[in-house]
């Protein structure tokens, strides 16, 4: 009996007989012959059908199959540089064919369909090439992750998905009823890793997130994926420098690994080959100036129709604003010290400089913006203390937080990279709702 093999190693069995299992991506047929596009997950291949190679029941058969018909073939695999496929350049001349079932009329055909469409199918969607591509990208990516992560000395701490309090901003929680109590979706696990660098050092929690944002814009979910590394013994500027290392090791692992899939995706790979370290460093201070003076010539940003929108000192960066900064630079680029205003409670403050705060956003090119969002925390229990009570948060909540500066604290940094925002830039998507399997967005929960 031939064996089972992928469509991806068809390479490794030139020459032999095969079994292949997938479904029907695409048919055409001429007189004695039947050409199928197949796909079984791994890629697609073309299994040709040749009257006189299989029974007269199996030639009809396969003359029947329709779109997403699910079957078995065996076959003679064949190196043919004209062959279609993902990667191409091989087909199975077919020797049996087993029908597992007729398909019904597919509703997602080659013409061009609605987003809305799309969404309310994406159930089926997903089976299309470039939905295909970027998901098999974002499995590569999430390997890359842990890859680094685990072979720098960081241990991957769950945190949890329920919590008491906010993190991020009281504005953007979907609170849920805690057997009588009110809870919250965790908007991140950064303060429970707080609490396991001290156990651990270096740590890192992966899983999803929840924001109630009511932002319709293309970079945005309401549920998403969140790699949020911490270490002790890390200021802003060994931050940075993890940072630049961990990002390039996800592109070049997407360049090495995923060759067929960004073809698919038709990926202009010049700003990707570019990515490694050192990335530029762009102080707020320096960025304000440099949008400023853009709109003052009424510079164009890229990607949009209007000129740069002019600034303040002390408001936070818009996707005008990160698109044009971006374009300024060939590799991603840091920008740090925020303003303290436009932070999160936690974040150090500049200690010549309090209105900044050690805090660092890379922001990606080609007008993908803020892929990672990062700083230095506080280190010091009254100071924290102080800003909790600014920042008008319920004190006895974070008690434990501000227990960890009493007992060994240290200066300690660490950062969040959005895993979808991340797929959308390696990919060269439009919109962030392709880079999970079933989006979550302002407007969308189905299926």
């Amino acid at each position: 009996m031939a064996p089972i093999v992928a469509i991806t190693n068809l390479k490794d069995h030139v020459g032999e007989e095969v079994t292949l299992q997938g479904w029907v991506y695409h048919k055409t047929g001429k007189g004695k012959l039947v050409f199928l596009q197949m796909r079984d997950g791994t890629g697609i291949c073309q299994a040709v059908v040749f009257k006189g190679n299989v029974s007269e029941a199996e030639f009809e058969a396969a003359t029947a199959l329709t779109q997403e018909s699910s079957l078995i073939v065996t076959g003679l695999v064949k190196a043919e540089a004209r062959a279609p496929g993902i990667p191409g350049g091989y087909e199975v001349d077919v020797r049996t064919v087993q029908v597992r079932q007729i398909a019904d009329a597919y509703p997602i055909s080659p013409k061009e369909h609605g987003i809305e469409f799309l969404m309310q199918n994406r159930h089926l969607w997903l089976r299309s090439s470039r939905q295909w591509a970027t998901m098999r990208v974002r499995a590569v990516i999430m390997q890359a992750i842990r890859e680094w992560l685990d072979g720098n000395g960081f241990l991957n701490v769950d945190t949890p998905i329920i919590t008491p309090a906010a993190a991020e901003g009281t504005s953007t929680l979907f609170e849920i009823d805690y057997h009588g109590e009110p809870a919250y979706l965790a908007q991140t696990g950064q303060l429970y890793n707080e609490a396991d660098i001290f156990a651990f050092g270096k740590v890192y929690c992966f899983g999803p997130t929840f924001r109630a944002e009511k932002s319709k814009t293309r970079r945005h979910l309401q549920e998403f994926w969140m790699v949020e590394p911490e270490i002790a013994f890390c200021d802003l500027e060994q931050l940075m420098e993890i940072e630049e290392q961990f990002v390039s090791h996800i592109v070049q692992r997407c360049l090495r690994d995923c060759a067929a899939e960004l073809k698919v995706l038709e990926r202009d790979l010049t700003h990707l080959q570019k990515v490694a370290p050192p990335f530029p460093r762009l102080h707020y201070d320096d960025a304000v100036n440099m949008i400023n003076a853009a709109a003052q010539k009424g510079e164009l940003v890229p990607g949009y129709p209007d000129p740069v929108p002019p600034i303040e000192w002390g408001d936070d960066f818009g996707s005008p604003h990160e698109t044009y900064l971006a374009a300024q630079f060939e590799k991603p680029v840091l920008v740090h010290h925020y303003p303290t205003q436009v932070k999160a409670f936690y974040m150090e403050p500049e200690a010549d400089r309090p209105e900044v705060c050690r805090s660092v956003d890379l922001l990606a090119p080609e007008g993908y913006g803020e892929i990672i969002g990062g700083s230095e925390r506080m280190s010091d229990p009254e100071k924290l203390i102080a800003s909790i009570q600014a920042h008008q948060l319920p004190q006895e909540i974070y008690q434990w937080y501000v227990d960890l500066r009493r007992y060994g604290s240290v200066v300690h940094s660490g950062f969040g990279l959005g895993l979808e925002r991340t797929v959308m830039w390696v990919c060269g998507l439009d919109h962030v709702r392709e880079t999970i399997a079933f989006p979550r967005t302002l407007t969308n929960m189905r299926p």
